[in-house]
């Protein structure tokens, strides 16, 4: 189970090389391979050459980036026009946005989602009957709170979140979603940990963050979860940034850079 890539490309490479490749290793990705990133092109067609070719063994989850709001503002729309000279490849890529998943479970005992819950949804079933994932992520209500809440130490039930989007959750919250869902604990991505990974409440949360030196200047760790054949966390593996070959390819990112960075 991987979280946010970021169009990191050379980041996503080791990250398939430390984990193993596929049809070896089944993968799980939560979301936002695009933005930020210079790659976030190249990233995302590796990914859906991936999905085309192993089917049954790689799964992409929707982040809130991967929405034409959001890419026309860090980053992707403009990656898209700069290579192409045309912004048709951003119109394609958002149109396979609006069919991506917005949650997985895996056998039963853990959910994985790209932000976090919403007050308005209570069980996975009212996720998979209520909400029509084949559109645009709205600027508010359950579907947009899926993708942009975040848990927050301290807090009962839900808070109003500094993002401008999506909530912050409790413990409460969480255990009482998880309880009613009888599932072990939810996964999620979205937020930057400098470890790669951040269990919370109990250990009925992860957060596992898959772009090593975030921008090129956060200096944290990647991680990838593996899980066994039953759904237990087996390993976290931790992976560090790979090698670039032009350190002005830093230096160009790092220019076009915009103010919203975590």
């Amino acid at each position: 189970m991987c979280g946010d890539l970021h169009g990191q490309l050379p980041d996503v490479l080791e990250l398939l090389r430390v984990g193993g490749p596929p049809p070896e290793t089944s993968y799980l990705f939560m979301g936002d391979y695009v933005d930020r990133g210079s790659y976030s092109v190249e990233t995302l067609l590796l990914l859906l050459a991936l999905k085309v070719r192993y089917p049954e063994r790689v799964w992409l989850l929707r982040g809130n980036h991967e929405s034409r709001q959001v890419t026309q503002v860090y980053g992707f729309y403009d990656e898209c026009y700069k290579k192409y000279g045309s912004v048709n490849i951003w119109r394609y890529c958002c149109e396979v946005f609006d069919s991506l998943p917005i949650g997985a479970i895996l056998d039963g005992r853990v959910f994985a989602i790209h932000g976090g819950l919403s007050p308005a949804m209570q069980t996975i079933d009212d996720i998979r009957t209520k909400i029509n994932r084949f559109q645009e992520v709205p600027p508010e209500g359950p579907f947009s709170d899926l993708l942009w809440s975040d848990p927050e130490d301290g807090i009962n039930g839900f808070a109003v979140s500094s993002r401008g989007a999506g909530y912050l959750f409790g413990e409460d919250a969480l255990k009482e979603f998880n309880h009613k869902n009888g599932i072990d604990f939810l996964a999620r991505a979205h937020q930057l940990v400098m470890e790669g990974f951040k269990w919370a409440f109990d250990n009925q949360l992860v957060t596992v963050w898959s772009a090593p030196n975030y921008c090129f200047r956060c200096g944290n760790d990647a991680a990838i979860m593996i899980l066994d054949d039953y759904c237990n966390v087996k390993e976290m593996q931790i992976f560090d940034a790979a090698e670039r070959e032009n350190p002005q390819f830093v230096s160009e990112f790092n220019n076009s850079m915009s103010d919203y960075f975590v």
